[in-house]
């Protein structure tokens, strides 16, 4: 069954820049080991943030939580935000798709 992870929260004002780059490193990761059937997404509004992850092939998120950008990313996350991060996870049937590998 494909997960669907939907992440947000809202970080300090002073800690945006450096959210941004550690998130950034993850995509630079993951652009690097190119897993097939994932989607990650990352949208930004000031200091509001949403993260979505997407697996088409199985409800596992560790092919992106093992990655050590990743762990660096999460590590002092709650000392970068105002609103903690609230996660949504989900396992769904994938019944069509644009834009997202098909696996």
């Amino acid at each position: 069954m494909p997960r669907l992870t939907l992440v947000r929260y809202a970080t300090k004002p002073e800690f945006a820049a450096e959210n941004e780059a550690l998130a950034r490193a993850v995509f630079a990761e993951l652009k690097a080991a190119r897993p097939e059937g994932v989607a990650y997404l990352l949208f930004r509004s000031g200091e509001e943030w949403i993260h979505l992850f997407v697996n088409t092939r199985s409800d596992d998120g560790s092919v992106l939580t093992e990655l050590p950008a990743f762990k660096a990313y999460s590590r002092d996350v709650s000392q970068r935000c105002t609103t903690p991060p609230e996660a949504a996870r989900y396992a769904f049937e994938l019944l069509e798709s644009y834009g997202l590998a098909d696996g």
